[in-house]
């Protein structure tokens, strides 16, 4: 576990559980968040954004969160040697989404750049599940299974699952120390 991606539908935990999977394993996080967006919300120019991420994919080590372009997707999928699939529910995801929006105002959403707008992020969220539906779809899991031979892939289906997989990265960083 040394290239990890992290993704899925929107407010599923992936930050919190990518963050985790740094802290177990010691390698960096790279929110994509934070090198495909400015500050103020607007997408980077995709050219910098493609030179940025294929800087990062050609590291040593790195564990990665989100989506991207579809372009970059796929190259880190090729580059990954682990892939972790969130994958819960809608009703989860949705829930999540409104409940990033009340807690928005105290606290930093884990993984967006510096002055993100909670209602803008809020609304993003909503429309990109309400798309996901035709994105994410078993089809897109068979072509990402077939591209991962002789990766680790976890597909997480549930919230147990989730807590499954963070408590056993809290296994691995304590034996660690």
């Amino acid at each position: 576990m040394k290239r990890v991606t992290v993704f899925g539908k929107p407010a599923g935990g992936k930050s919190t559980l990518s963050r985790n999977i740094s802290q177990a394993t010691g390698i960096d996080l790279f929110p994509l968040d934070l090198i495909e967006y400015q500050t103020n919300g607007d997408l980077v120019d995709r050219d910098i954004f493609h030179q940025k991420h294929a800087d990062l994919i050609s590291s040593e080590e790195w564990v990665t969160e989100g989506l991207g372009t579809m372009r970059s997707f796929w190259d880190r999928i090729d580059a990954a040697d682990t892939l972790v699939y969130v994958d819960l529910p809608y009703r989860i995801h949705y829930w999540w989404v409104i409940k990033r929006f009340l807690k928005g105002p105290f606290v930093k959403p884990l993984g967006w750049p510096e002055g993100s707008s909670v209602l803008k992020g809020t609304l993003a969220g909503f429309k990109h599940l309400k798309m996901s539906r035709a994105f994410w779809t078993p089809e897109l899991f068979t072509k990402i299974q077939t591209r991962a031979n002789g990766k680790t892939i976890h597909h997480i289906r549930s919230i147990k699952e989730l807590n499954g997989f963070t408590d056993h990265l809290s296994h691995i960083s304590h034996h660690r120390k």
